[in-house]
């Protein structure tokens, strides 16, 4: 452990990071995913850890509970870009959750192909109303989602925009995929926009 630290010590953190970037050390990997970030004060050492993990989280050598584990944890951006790109879905969704995104990271990933992640991103409140209406109004959107934004400004966050929050469940009411649960429950909404959109939907409907 010595000999390591100290080599890690004199090596610059280009080597480093190269070298993170390309191994096949699962032990070293993860031991870097899951090593105490050291105090903000100390910026250079700071500075230097958080660059290693972005190194350490694009590496699909390490292991997939501790890419997850980084995805969830961590609020730093450029780690979360790396992790937002990883092929296992698992990983996109813990990144797409993770409340320290920023929002034009979890907007991306409301684009993603795995549904799971899609659903994920459009939970997380740092996720733009723009995203959330693309949400709403997209046909890739399964029941299950549309069911939580037609939730949005009434439910849940009371306090939002009204006109952005009804513009968000007026779209669900007008998705394909929309249940009779949540058009039913939209029947009673307190915007008469998203009341007339439940109506010409039923009629689509032959309801």
């Amino acid at each position: 452990m010595t000999d390591e630290t100290t080599t890690e010590n004199f090596e610059p953190l280009t080597a480093t990071y190269e070298r993170l970037r390309h191994s096949a050390d699962a032990t070293e990997l993860s031991e870097f995913a899951r090593r105490p970030l050291p105090d903000r004060d100390d910026q250079a050492a700071f500075s230097r850890a958080t660059a290693l993990l972005e190194a350490v989280g694009g590496n699909p050598n390490t292991p997939l509970e501790d890419r997850v584990f980084l995805a969830e944890s961590m609020p730093f951006p450029n780690v979360l870009v790396k992790l937002a790109k990883d092929p296992q879905a698992s990983v996109r969704k813990a990144v797409a959750g993770n409340t320290d995104d920023k929002n034009w990271l979890v907007g991306r990933l409301t684009k993603d192909p795995d549904l799971e992640v899609r659903d994920a991103a459009l939970r997380n409140p740092k996720t733009s109303w723009k995203m959330r209406l693309e949400g709403a109004q997209s046909e890739s959107s399964d029941a299950r989602i549309l069911d939580f934004l037609a939730t949005l400004g009434t439910e849940l966050e009371p306090d939002a925009p009204k006109v952005l929050s009804s513009m968000v469940r007026r779209a669900v009411a007008l998705n394909p995929n929309v249940s009779l649960q949540t058009l039913a429950k939209l029947e009673n909404d307190p915007s008469p926009e998203v009341r007339h959109a439940v109506e010409k939907r039923r009629k689509e409907r032959g309801k």
